[in-house]
Parts: C-alpha cells; sequence; structure tokens
C-alpha cells in the first residue's frame, strides 16, 4: 500500500511505526523540516519536505502535479490537517472521510448544531456575524464565550461577563483577540455561546465500524482555558457509567465519527452532561498514554490500522480492567515572556511518590515554549501518576498545583 501522512506532529506522540508495518507499506511523510526531523533515521519511509508557508493541501497538491504518483491512502492525525488530508482525497480520488464529514468535527457551528439536533443539550450559541447583524440580540444574559469556530488548546477563547460586555469590546477592537481587534476583523471565523457552569469532563475512546470498542471517563483538575492563561491542568480518570457511555454513543453518532479515536469534552451541569465539543482524534497532554495504561490499546495504532483497512483485534467491548486509577498533570511555561527555566519549590515530595509513573522536567536554563504546548519535554514539567481510586489521584494532582511553584530566571537587561 501507498501511504501519504501529512506530518505535523512529532513523530514520537503518534509512533507511527506501532500502527504501520513500514516494510509492508510504501510510506511518505509530507511536512516541513523541524516536524520531518522527529522521524527516527532508520525507519524506512520518504520524506518530502514543504515550506510551509501555505496550506499542507496547496503544497502538497504542488508536489503532487510536479511530482504524479498514486497513493492509496492519505492520513492526518493532526487536528489542524484533518480537513487538507480530506481535500486531498476528494481532489484525487482517494477513499476515506469526506471534507463534509470532516467540518461536522472541527467546525464548532456545525457541530454544536448538529448535535443538538440530534437531541443533547448544548449551550446556547450563535456565529459572530448573526449576532452582530441581530444587534447583539442573545437568548441568555450571563456569561459570555467568544471562540473561533475551529481551532485547539483554548487560542483565542475569551470570557465575558455579559453579551453586552462583549459587543462593545467587539466595537472598540478591544476583545483580546487580534484577529478581531483588527483593522479587518475575522468576524466569519468567530462565535459566541453561553457560558455553562459546571467540572468538565473528557472521554476518549477508539470507533471501529461505527462502534465505540473502548471508553474512558476522565474529569479535568482546573481548564484548558485557565491552561492557556497560565495554570496547571490535569485529568483523572473515573468509572464509566452505562448513561455516560450512551450519551456519548449519541454525540459520536451525530458527527459521524464511525472510525478513529475521540476525544469528547462535556461539562457537567446538575448532574446532566452538557456537550462541549469533539475531535475525530487522540487527545492532547498524555490522554494516550494514560489510556493504554488503563486499557492496554494504543490509540494511534490502532487508528493507523482501521484507517488502512487491517484488522485492529479490538474485542466487542474493552473492559475498563486495572488495578491503579490514573492520572496526568502538565504545567505550562508558554506565559512566561522571556523568561528560562530554573525548577520548580515545593515538588520534591511529589517527585519521589510511589504514585509517580512519569516525571518529565524541562532542563533548567533552558527557554519556555512560545506556543501553548501540553507535551512532555515541552513544558516546564509533565507527569502521570497512579493511585488505587479516582479521588486518591485527583487530591493528588491537587496537593501539587496547591504546592509547585514556578522559578524562573530572567537574563539581564544590558
Amino acid at each position: 500500500m501507498n501511504i501519504l501522512v501529512l506530518h505535523r506532529v512529532p513523530y514520537l506522540r503518534i509512533d507511527y511505526a506501532r500502527g504501520i508495518d513500514h516494510d509492508r507499506h510504501d510510506v511518505t511523510y509530507f511536512g516541513k523540516r523541524d516536524i520531518l526531523d522527529t522521524i527516527p533515521a532508520e525507519l524506512r519511509c520518504s520524506r518530502v519536505e514543504r515550506a510551509g508557508l501555505a496550506s499542507a493541501f496547496d503544497e502538497a497538491s504542488a508536489w503532487l502535479e510536479a511530482r504524479p504518483q498514486r497513493f492509496d491512502a492519505v492520513i492526518s492525525l493532526s487536528e489542524y490537517e484533518l480537513i487538507d488530508a480530506a481535500k486531498l482525497r476528494a481532489r484525487f480520488g482517494i477513499a476515506g472521510k469526506s471534507v463534509e464529514d470532516v467540518m461536522l468535527v472541527r467546525d464548532k457551528v456545525k457541530m454544536k448544531a448538529t448535535v443538538h439536533d440530534a437531541g443533547v443539550r448544548v449551550p446556547r450559541f450563535l456565529p459572530l456575524r448573526a449576532w452582530i447583524d441581530a444587534q447583539g440580540h442573545t437568548p441568555w444574559h450571563g456569561k459570555t464565550v467568544l471562540k473561533p469556530h475551529s481551532g485547539a488548546s483554548s487560542a483565542d477563547v475569551v470570557v465575558f461577563d455579559t453579551p453586552a460586555a462583549l459587543f462593545d469590546a467587539l466595537a472598540a477592537r478591544r476583545t483580546g483577540v487580534a484577529a478581531l481587534d483588527s483593522d479587518a476583523p475575522g468576524i466569519e471565523d468567530f462565535q459566541l455561546e453561553e457560558f455553562v457552569d459546571g467540572p468538565i469532563l473528557h472521554f476518549d475512546g477508539i470507533v471501529a465500524d461505527g462502534t465505540p470498542r473502548a471508553v474512558t471517563a476522565s474529569r479535568y483538575v482546573g481548564t484548558c482555558l485557565g491552561y492557556a492563561a497560565g495554570q496547571p491542568l490535569g485529568s483523572f480518570h473515573f468509572a464509566l457509567s452505562d448513561t455516560a457511555r450512551r450519551w456519548v454513543e449519541r454525540v459520536l453518532a451525530a458527527v459521524r465519527i464511525d472510525t478513529g479515536s475521540f476525544h469528547l469534552e462535556a461539562i457537567e451541569q446538575d448532574g446532566e452532561l452538557v456537550f462541549l465539543e469533539v475531535g475525530n482524534r487522540v487527545g492532547g497532554a498524555d490522554v494516550v498514554a494514560t489510556f493504554e495504561l488503563a486499557t492496554g490499546i494504543h490509540l494511534p495504532s490502532v487508528e493507523l490500522r482501521l484507517l488502512i483497512g487491517e484488522p485492529a483485534s479490538l474485542p466487542a467491548r474493552t473492559a475498563f480492567a486495572q488495578q491503579l486509577w490514573h492520572g496526568w498533570f502538565v504545567f505550562p511555561g508558554h506565559h512566561v515572556q522571556g523568561g528560562r527555566f530554573h525548577g520548580f519549590s515545593g515538588i520534591e515530595p511529589f517527585r519521589t511518590s510511589p504514585a509517580v509513573l512519569a516525571w518529565a522536567e524541562l532542563e533548567t536554563g533552558r527557554a519556555f515554549a512560545s506556543n501553548v504546548t501540553y507535551s512532555a519535554r515541552e513544558t516546564p514539567l509533565a507527569g502521570i501518576i497512579g493511585t488505587p481510586s479516582p479521588d486518591e489521584t485527583r487530591e493528588w494532582i491537587e496537593r501539587l498545583f496547591a504546592s509547585a511553584s514556578l522559578c524562573v530566571s530572567v537574563p539581564a537587561s544590558s
């Protein structure tokens, strides 16, 4: 099989060779130089560098026009290039998810409308353009979330006290979002939604032949929005109820996720699940690692085998059977401007805890990443723990967050 991979996620995050036999298949990785450099040198494959000045679709199309060849599959495991892969498949007549299907898991307005139509509660929402045209009228009056139609890592997400406060900020070009505060604001790319208060959960798993075959339930410690603002984030597994499993199945069916991994987020309010968003991809941070610890399933490997039509060796329903309840944590550094990592105070009792299964700290003196990232080896501190119960895992993470203090060294100004 001749396989084209739009390569955006660093190789180790996916470990492609676990899911694709590179001796049996001809695999071409198409990506920017720094990401191609993450592929093991000894791996049998072709590496094609793109400039990164245009979209992956545009640059891959130009490359294929200049060097015509036939691929049996075009794969992307990056949320940002799922649509590029779908457009390439459509242009060159390659089987796989259509652009229309992918839009249901990338455009969050279409996504919420589709889930709502399936009878699942979603926050009330409006495309920003429609709301402006309606002179700022909304059916709610409290906290309001401004967010892009597509995106990740809570980039360009801002919470306002009221819809009126958002309306005023837009008029004054003081939203804090560069794309909206510019002379040519990108109104069409944004939406607003009602802020729904409550703990945020995430459900992760794998779907084969339209059926979820393994699902885990997790609860965040902190929020992704808080992480973007510089606060630590964690998550821990808890038991998945039959009611929650049925809810997950309804959402996945609504947005046509019938193959591959999923990462589904919800707000729990008064015992009811409120849909937040879903991706046809694996979750970030250490979601993949903790999922494998809990179920024995490496999500990217299974997804890759499904995408190229090979058996995934999944049981009808994988049991959540384990002795430990796992969780992950990550501390951000992107919010520190111009500083370098100088360690943590207050973490020694946690570093040597028997609950720790993985612990990764930056090297002292290393500059912080400027972009929002959840990846170990790119963040000041990330790790995985396991304890005998969900509550103990949650409490351990909460104690770490309360005790740890990031130390920063700032170069002296000349």
